[in-house]
């Protein structure tokens, strides 16, 4: 496989979706869809508002539903969300427990992804159950337990390397544990498409 780069790192893991494709897309050639009706349709009639409104809610898909990603590489966790990008220091990660969706401690901060997941049911039955770094990884278990037990191993690994341990105040005080970057294209085009819906209400 192809190695990825993300600011000059190699990407040793990239993590799928494990929920949320299938409503994403859908939505996504839904709102296509009433935009081309909008367009053949417009001199007959068609109401503009109605083609506003289909983009702002495409747009709003991709970005609530199909842009989310998440991977790691050599040194960080990187979680890209709607609205941003964030890197955080694998070695500097104090929690993590995949339930409805990932969360992470680091910092001090608490941060989630929506990538990887369990329906309720199931997320109520892993909290019960013992953690996925102590099953090991076996065959045929299903891919968010051993999504889950192969970012303990990242962040483990991580730790060892760095030298420090879980709650430790060496851990606390690595340096740039966190790091945010606003997903630009995105918001603007959120923003875009939010004025457009507007200015069809009075077309």
């Amino acid at each position: 496989m192809a190695r990825l780069q993300d600011d000059g790192e190699a990407v040793v893991e990239r993590f799928r979706p494990t929920s949320g494709r299938f409503s994403g897309w859908a939505a996504v050639l839904l709102s296509a869809a009433v935009l081309v009706a909008m367009v053949v349709y417009l001199d007959d009639g068609f109401p503009a508002w109605v083609g506003g409104v289909a983009l702002l809610v495409g747009v709003l898909a991709w970005a609530a539903m199909l842009r989310p990603a998440l991977w790691a590489t050599d040194e960080h966790l990187v979680m890209r969300n709607l609205a941003e990008t964030v890197h955080i220091r694998l070695a500097a990660v104090e929690e993590l427990a995949v339930r409805q969706f990932l969360a992470v401690r680091a910092g001090d901060r608490r941060l989630v992804s929506t990538v990887l997941g369990r329906t309720w049911r199931r997320a109520m039955t892993s909290h019960r159950a013992a953690p996925a770094s102590e099953d090991g990884t076996r065959e045929g278990m299903r891919y968010v337990d051993w999504a889950e037990h192969r970012l303990r191993e990242l962040v483990d690994a991580a730790r060892d390397h760095a030298g420090v341990t879980a709650g430790s105040e060496e851990q606390r005080a690595l340096p740039d544990a966190v790091r945010r970057e606003p997903a630009l294209v995105p918001l603007a085009l959120i923003a875009v498409a939010a004025l457009l819906m507007v200015v069809s209400f009075f077309l």
